[in-house]
């Protein structure tokens, strides 16, 4: 059966065996963000403004799959420094096709604030990341087209034009660099809705993580203003059995030192 199948398959036009836009994304999605059951970083992020001057953030961030690829998610972030945001929480639980829930622990007000679902593409803590950044994106939210196949470095990769279905976005289209060997996104352009590059994701470093390629150094770049956002993640680990009851607002308040240490 398997040598017909292989029979077949080269006998087939390269275009029906090509991969869809829509079909890269799902699998870039999957590699990106939900590669293992769950996950657990320690995150350095640098804020650098045009100038050159840095100010630093640090936290550590929990990440639990209630599903397959695509599904539901639930994420939790601690921050240790600087001392403005220092024991601030911040929470997701993702969903597919609708809007995401989002909470912001405030110490200083000792208050749980709901992010409502239209500031999901607000920056992250100041960060040139978005809400949306830091989770994900809806694919179903945006049409996607293969444009052509290029290079980021040595890399393969499959260059994806992906266009808001629905004119609430604030950006008119972006450009994905998808690796072909791990379908990692490696370079992310966005443009407004003039047609005007304003955003530069870039994946700076890779590194094999319990045999999950992982983004562990990332940059977004704001092209208009200068700033940038360079993140690190010091320590990177997979399936670590972290148990859904940490992803409550009893753990916003009190963050579970087991986990964030």
């Amino acid at each position: 059966m398997r040598h017909w199948i292989a029979l077949l398959a080269a006998l087939l036009p390269l275009q029906v065996l090509a991969l869809s836009g829509e079909e890269v994304m799902k699998k870039s999605q999957a590699a990106f963000l939900y590669a293992g059951k769950d996950f657990k970083a320690r995150v350095l992020m640098k804020l650098i403004n045009k100038d050159g001057q840095e100010r630093l953030r640090e936290l550590a961030m929990l990440r639990r799959n209630s599903g397959e690829a695509g599904g539901e998610q639930k994420f939790f972030m601690y921050f240790f420094q600087p001392a403005d945001v220092k024991d601030m929480t911040f929470m997701t639980f993702k969903y597919p096709a609708k809007d995401d829930d989002r909470w912001l622990f405030v110490p200083a007000l000792n208050m749980v604030k709901r992010i409502a679902a239209q500031d999901k593409r607000s920056s992250f803590v100041g960060s040139d990341f978005t809400y949306e950044d830091v989770s994900g994106r809806d694919l179903g939210d945006d049409s996607h087209v293969i444009e052509r196949e290029d290079k980021v470095g040595a890399r393969d990769c499959y260059v994806v034009k992906s266009t808001p279905k629905a004119g609430d976005a604030d950006f008119g289209h972006k450009l994905t660099w998808v690796d072909k060997a791990n379908f990692l996104p490696l370079k992310e352009e966005q443009y407004d809705r003039r047609g005007a590059r304003y955003k530069l994701f870039t994946a700076d470093e890779v590194a094999d993580v319990k045999g999950f390629p992982t983004v562990t150094r990332r940059t977004m770049k704001n092209l208009q203003s200068g700033h940038r956002s360079e993140v690190t993640y010091v320590k990177s680990d997979y399936d670590l059995g972290i148990d859904d009851s940490l992803f409550t607002e009893r753990f916003l308040r009190q963050p579970p030192r087991k986990w964030i240490d």
